[in-house]
């Protein structure tokens, strides 16, 4: 549905997308991270036709932006991170207005509006003034503007940002009946958690590059590799620790109140050999698991870029 290759763009001496690579499928609902200055906005940018590369391509359905952008933008609806001051225009209005722009126009726009001012709640708002909604309301009257021409791919642009709790919450409902829809959705956030629910597929872009992309099981996966072991022992921690201190996949080591933490390299079999040598050296094991990850802590190591092991062993 929306593949972008090789795609580079440069302002002056900075690199702002150096060889960027991704792919979102038909029906997914993917999520764009990133550090601030990684090459988000840029990309998005490029996405919807503002900025043309000096290299690489997107391809929205097959067809090339660059070269066909009037026929891709009839294909993507674009939620900005900013809302646009329309003065002196109703709700109604703002949104009939949207509809003349895609050339629908009387009874056929006036019911267009109505049904997607109803999908984002926004019904019981058609004669308020636009100026006077709040930031909430706005952004889902942008969204229901980005929907007028009912296209297959919507691409935003940190939709969320500033929303209280509940307002996030609406959005995300929406974001998720939209995607059951059969809509293909793009979404830059800065929100992990939020991302981490609702979201079918992550991609994670540092310094102009994709360094990570995949299905929601796949960051799963990695997220639970990467999470540390939470071991609890009865009695004296020694043994336990000299035995950690010399197995090849611990990392780090440290202790967390009664736990021992620890950084494990290691899959599933190497985490019941491990928990076979403690307990056959009399270790008193009542405790053995993986602590609970997070989007955010994958994030964290993906775009790390201090290069730093720390080995922290503390000893009561």
């Amino acid at each position: 549905m929306l593949r972008i290759e090789n795609l580079k763009k440069v302002f002056g001496r900075t690199v702002a997308l150096d060889g960027l690579n991704m792919t979102v499928e038909q029906g997914a609902l993917y999520g764009f991270v990133g550090p601030n200055g990684a090459g988000k906005t840029t990309t998005i940018k490029t996405i919807i036709g503002l900025l043309a590369p000096d290299d690489g391509r997107v391809l929205v359905n097959g067809l090339d932006v660059s070269r066909e952008r009037s026929r891709v933008m009839a294909r993507i609806g674009y939620v900005p991170d900013a809302f646009g001051v329309y003065d002196n225009l109703k709700v109604s209005e703002y949104m009939e207005f949207f509809a003349a722009c895609y050339g629908l126009t009387g009874l056929k726009a006036r019911k267009r509006c109505q049904m997607l001012l109803g999908q984002v709640g926004l019904d019981d708002k058609e004669d308020f003034y636009v100026e006077g909604l709040s930031r909430g309301m706005k952004q889902r009257l942008c969204l229901a503007r980005a929907l007028i021409h009912n296209p297959p791919v919507l691409v935003m642009d940190e939709p969320t940002a500033g929303l209280d709790p509940r307002t996030r919450y609406e959005f995300k409902e929406i974001l998720k009946e939209l995607q059951g829809q059969g809509k293909t959705i793009l979404i830059s956030s800065h929100i992990l958690p939020e991302l981490a629910e609702i979201c079918t597929d992550i991609g994670v872009v540092d310094q102009g590059r994709m360094v990570f992309e995949g299905s929601m099981d796949e960051i799963l996966a990695q997220i639970n590799v990467s999470s540390p072991l939470l071991i609890s022992v009865s009695g004296s921690q020694q043994e336990a620790l000299k035995i950690l201190r010399s197995h090849p996949e611990v990392e780090t080591i440290s202790i967390r109140e009664e736990d021992i933490v620890v950084g494990f390299s290691g899959d599933k079999k190497d985490e019941g050999a491990l928990l076979q040598t403690l307990v056959e050296a009399g270790v008193k094991v009542y405790g053995f698991v993986r602590e609970k990850g997070s989007l955010e802590s994958v994030f964290m190591q993906i775009t790390d870029h201090s290069g730093e092991e720390v080995v922290l062993i503390r000893e009561d």
